[in-house]
């Protein structure tokens, strides 16, 4: 499936939600790749995950660091004219491999990472997988489905801004590469790509949640949809992706800080409806919600803070006392479920990842009772 640029348009919409706070910005970032690639006659495509080959040879990667540490957004668009770390860190995974990429897929969704996987399998003549690792977005490499379904995560390519190279071989926990790849990236330039999840189409099928970029596109339009017609776009949102309403309300203090390549914060919110305290910690991304100190929804499954008159999503880094929110949680796919219950994704997704060893992940479900 070819991407019209309105189709790339609606992704954008549905992945600056789902990307739950994270994963690029779709406004101030992906919209002006989508424009940049399109003006030079890059056409993003997708190939359904049922009809890629067994024996084809497909990768993962993405961004890591912030791309704030480009100049502007065009003075990151005319570099990656010359040097896109993403590009190169694919043409390292071909060489380490001996083989050719056939296909891209997504580390997760969001506003950056899905997009410049859909840019370079653009500029590489390929496709992208219609699906990803997540079906939301999570500040860590490890904290994918792809773990809980034996594929290595090593080897993993690191370019850096700067043009240092980082081949993470092998680890011997799973959280390990991604700190070594984003110590490397900030140390040198603060940004940088990699590549990892070396798979073949067999494996891609039984681990990636799929069709996930399409459904980007359907609660892209839904919700610009609602907006046109002036009628309610939370209520559009929950029409397409189930779940529920957790808290309406204003933020009240955002209290945290950028520390070892991520951005920790608790957020806390006066609900409208009810006297109580309603928090959600944020690792990057919303990874915990929390009611009156007691969790309500954990990752991974997802929580979604949305700005009430468009329903289109709050990024994390855009959180600020006085603003009014409404936030949602959606069950996460059952794949990324099933790899998070497995021996090494208990470890790779592990509350301790975001500040709480003391916990243990239960589905919303059984957490806040049978969903409307």
């Amino acid at each position: 499936m070819r991407l019209s640029k309105e189709n790339a348009y609606d992704m954008l919409t549905g992945v600056g939600i789902l990307g739950t706070g994270g994963g690029g910005d779709p406004v101030s970032f992906g919209k002006p790749l989508v424009d940049w690639d399109y003006q030079r006659d890059r056409v993003y495509e997708i190939t359904d995950p049922v009809d890629i080959k067994d024996d084809a040879f497909i990768v993962c990667g993405g961004y890591m660091g912030s791309v704030s540490v480009f100049k502007s957004v065009g003075d990151m668009l005319e570099t990656w004219e010359t040097c896109f770390e993403l590009h190169e860190a694919m043409k390292i995974s071909e060489r380490i491999t001996g083989k050719k990429v056939n296909h891209l897929v997504p580390f997760e969704l969001g506003g950056t990472n899905t997009t410049v996987m859909l840019s370079l399998a653009a500029r590489a003549g390929i496709t992208t997988v219609d699906g990803d690792g997540l079906g939301r977005s999570a500040p860590e490499t490890q904290m994918i489905t792809f773990v809980g379904y034996g594929i290595e995560l090593c080897p993993m390519p690191v370019v850096s801004k700067n043009g240092s190279v980082v081949i993470v071989d092998k680890t011997t926990s799973p959280a390990l590469a991604d700190e070594i790849g984003r110590f490397a990236v900030v140390q040198d330039g603060g940004v940088g790509a990699n590549n990892h999840y070396f798979q073949s189409g067999a494996q891609l099928k039984k681990a990636v949640i799929p069709n996930s970029i399409s459904k980007s596109i359907e609660l892209g339009i839904a919700v610009k949809g609602a907006n046109a017609n002036k009628t309610n776009p939370i209520d559009a949102f929950l029409d397409t992706m189930g779940g529920q309403v957790l808290t309406r309300g204003t933020i009240e203090e955002v209290k945290g800080e950028d520390r070892a390549g991520h951005w920790h914060v608790l957020v806390s919110i006066k609900p409208d409806d009810f006297k109580g305290r309603f928090e959600v910690v944020v690792k990057n991304e919303y990874m915990m919600a929390m009611s009156d100190g007691e969790p309500v929804v954990m990752f991974p499954d997802l929580i979604c803070m949305h700005y009430p008159d468009t329903g289109y999503g709050v990024m994390s880094s855009d959180l600020k006392e006085g603003l009014d929110v409404i936030v949602t949680a959606v069950p996460a796919h059952e794949r990324l479920r099933i790899a998070g219950s497995t021996e090494i994704g208990k470890k790779a997704f592990s509350p301790e990842r975001y500040g709480h060893p003391e916990l243990e992940y239960k589905p919303m479900e059984e957490i806040i009772g049978r969903l409307h």
